[in-house]
């Protein structure tokens, strides 16, 4: 009798891990259901913008043919992005950013209307190669020759700097240098690549993509990149720390955020399809060409690679004595 009544209360249990279970696959199976938004908070050719359009392109086709549709939200230091995508709580709808534009953020306000499990890693894409970018007519060579130049008219430079992680490590290079600077805020920052090609910003940290076209019409010179390692299609120009200034060093991790209720499945499956059409070798050559490296990661790579992000953060904090103002 005991040995019925356990077999009985076992096979009790695993119909209802069954019926747990089966929702979440079924979901997960015939997702998605109409078409999905991809938000991203830059305005139209920034970095992650170019990414987020090239799987727009690739991912219908493995989604049965539902539209992926981009939003730019641009401004509000990446804030008006996550709002959008915070008040739609639905399974159709995705933030598509780089993390450094969110990860500073427990640093800089005293309240945020997220909090860091509210954006659920679901696939990791590239890394944005960054770049700093001054006034072609400004004739500096080097990024040591503008800090000489800097420095000798203290308070008579303009900067220009993407939100985020970007804006953070120039204002510790700022700091570590000892320069005095006027920092212009922009609703959409992708526009400081034409004031600084007509010499109204004297120098601008960005994606390489916003800076490209006045760099490639020689208005702009790039002068270094803040990666770890060159630009393959920037070999000439050296990274922060060959030129003599590791404080600038940064990469740009971009990837895809979902909700907190995706059930796991689907968060795997969707995180899989992004991997997939990011391997494209079309991606690839596409983003290469806007100095993004591929780097397609599932959803646990990507939250370590975050993880690491909010460490180099939280080192240049303390290097700073700037202490969180909520919890990260």
């Amino acid at each position: 009798m005991r040995q019925i009544a356990f077999r009985t209360t076992a096979a009790a249990v695993l119909a209802g891990l069954v019926m747990l279970v089966a929702p979440a696959q079924s979901q997960a199976q015939s997702w998605p259901q109409r078409p999905v938004r991809l938000i991203v908070p830059f305005g139209p050719g920034a970095g992650a913008d170019i990414g987020a359009r090239l799987l727009s392109e690739r991912l219908p086709a493995r989604w049965g043919g539902k539209p992926v549709v981009i939003e730019n939200r641009p401004g509000g230091d990446g804030l008006l992005a996550i709002q959008s995508f915070l008040s739609a709580n639905d399974d159709h709808t995705f933030l598509f950013t780089p993390a450094g534009n969110f990860t500073v953020h427990p640093f800089q306000y005293d309240k945020l209307p997220y909090t860091s499990a509210d954006l659920v890693p679901v696939a990791r894409v590239s890394n944005t190669i960054l770049g700093v970018g001054v006034p072609a007519a400004m004739n500096a060579g080097t990024i040591a020759d503008w800090v000489a130049r800097a420095k000798a008219e203290p308070g008579k430079f303009n900067a220009a700097v993407v939100p985020g992680i970007t804006e953070f490590t120039f204002d510790y290079f700022v700091k570590t240098v000892g320069l005095t600077l006027t920092k212009v805020p922009y609703r959409d920052i992708v526009q400081a690549a034409t004031d600084v090609g007509e010499g109204r910003l004297q120098i601008y940290m960005a994606s390489y993509a916003i800076l490209q076209p006045q760099t490639e019409a020689g208005r702009i010179k790039t002068i270094i990149v803040n990666g770890r390692e060159r630009a393959p299609i920037l070999p000439n120009i050296p990274t922060a720390r060959e030129a003599g200034f590791p404080s600038l060093e940064v990469e740009g991790l971009v990837g895809l955020f979902g909700s907190r209720t995706l059930p796991k499945e689907l968060v795997e499956k969707i995180g899989a399809d992004v991997v997939a059409a990011t391997k494209d070798p079309a991606v690839s050559a596409r983003l290469s060409a806007t100095a993004q490296t591929v780097n397609p990661g599932m959803p646990a790579e990507f939250a370590a690679a975050i993880q690491a992000q909010r460490d180099q953060i939280a080192k240049i904090a303390q290097e700073l004595g700037i202490k969180p103002k909520v919890q990260p």
